[in-house]
């Protein structure tokens, strides 16, 4: 485990609030005004508002300017938010597009320079060294994530090794003879490597790896104690979204008790989902960043969806920059089932307290004009050779433990072990057939 004063950049890691204040304010201002003068998307939005860039003085008043959402992104397909020429751009990114058309991101020189420092600080915040080889499971291509942590590996002096996702055996055959020191992958794709390794009949302990960055969806405390076992490595969260930057916009440190924000680039606020109203420490809501260190697309106030809350009290590793809580789900990911909100990590949290694996689906559907909610859960290897009624009373007990915590009725079906598709990027948990 890493000692305090483990940093990349401590003067930016470990900087006090008016050192970084101060930082911020002059970052904010100059990205205002170089959206205003190349943006007319943002000119119009301040035009309306009547707020010029010089209303921008200082950091507080961020709150003055305009909220950003993908549908902006979208509408300005591909690169109209762009505040740069396209002969500056450096490299293209974009998102999946599986919910609505892609959303592009571009990067100047500086801006992945800029991404790969994020990305190496948050590999030293776990413990990573210069010595280790880090071995990288995201997919590489439009997508952030492969990346991402590559460029930050290599910008640490680590070794990348490139080995993106798929071929799961080969992985842990990789994991084996290249000695591997860090995995990153997807929690969900992290469990399928475990049960892999499990199943080869390798014991995790003899495997030189010690830790894993795991990230792009969420996941709960339970299914982190279930990686931890299946690899025995201490496993870590990290965070980014395609269109403020991949993979180290924050992440955890050795204490995994929150995600240190790489500030100094990003400005977080969380507010009120309805109201746009910020909120203060400690208390859930929407995440919303700022881009105030990057050229290419410095989005202003961009609505992320994902439900967090902040933490400004230093960290006892050392680092003062404010920490996001793990994310419990997105706004948009929420269910209402029945008039109730309901999240799939809510239900992964049930499920794994119980001692469950957690590879399941939600199934969504609507008969006779009322939600249903169907749970499907694999069985472990122990469970599936129980009889009928051994089964049937987990059933219920798992249906009695979900009615408590989501406040609606579920039927659970039991699964055989391995029936579920596994994923090797972002697990899908939810079928919704209800047309609306």
């Amino acid at each position: 485990m890493p000692m305090q004063g483990n940093y990349y950049e401590p003067e930016i890691e470990c900087a006090s609030r008016e050192v970084m204040r101060y930082i911020q304010s002059q970052k904010l201002m100059k990205m205002v005004q170089s959206c205003y003068d190349n943006v007319p998307l943002y000119r119009e939005r301040m035009d309306a508002i009547g707020l010029l860039p010089g209303d921008i003085r200082s950091i507080d008043d961020v709150r003055k300017l305009p909220f950003t959402t993908k549908n902006d992104l979208r509408d300005t397909y591909p690169f109209g938010m762009f505040a740069v020429p396209k002969r500056e751009l450096y490299r293209i990114h974009a998102s999946s597009g599986t919910t609505g058309k892609q959303t592009v991101v571009g990067y100047t020189k500086n801006d992945v320079d800029v991404w790969a420092r994020c990305a190496a600080r948050s590999i030293v915040g776990v413990g990573g060294t210069k010595e280790d080889f880090v071995h990288v499971s995201y997919g590489y291509g439009l997508f952030t994530g492969g990346l991402g942590l590559h460029y930050g590996a290599e910008r640490l002096g680590a070794t990348a090794i490139p080995v993106s996702s798929g071929n799961t055996k080969r992985q842990v055959q990789i994991l084996q003879d290249y000695g591997s020191d860090i995995l990153c992958c997807t929690p969900s794709y992290a469990m399928y490597i475990g049960e892999t390794v499990r199943d080869l009949g390798i014991d995790p302990h003899t495997l030189p790896l010690r830790a894993g960055i795991f990230g792009a969806e969420p996941w709960t405390e339970e299914m982190r104690r279930e990686i931890e076992r299946l690899l025995a490595i201490r496993a870590y969260d990290i965070y980014g979204l395609s269109e403020i930057a991949g993979p180290g916009v924050s992440c955890e440190c050795y204490l995994q008790n929150g995600l240190h924000v790489q500030e100094d680039m990003f400005y977080p606020e969380v507010i009120d989902p309805n109201t746009g109203e910020p909120l203060p420490d400690g208390v859930y809501g929407e995440l919303v960043f700022t881009c105030i260190g990057k050229e290419a697309l410095p989005l202003m106030r961009y609505r992320t969806r994902d439900i967090c809350k902040l933490d400004h009290s230093p960290c006892e590793c050392g680092r003062t920059l404010v920490r996001m809580s793990k994310p419990r789900g997105r706004t948009d990911d929420m269910l209402i089932i029945r008039g109730i909100n309901v999240f799939p990590s809510q239900i992964e949290s049930v499920l794994l307290e119980l001692g469950m694996d957690p590879n399941y689906q939600l199934v969504v559907d609507r008969k006779h004009n009322l939600d249903t909610l169907e749970v499907q859960v694999e069985m472990t290897e122990e469970m599936f050779s129980d009889t009928v009624r051994n089964l049937e009373n987990i059933e219920h007990r798992i249906e009695a433990a979900l009615q408590s915590t989501l406040n609606i009725v579920a039927k659970v079906r039991l699964l055989e072990p391995k029936s579920l598709p596994r994923s090797e990027g972002k697990a899908k948990r939810v079928i919704d057939n209800r047309q609306f």
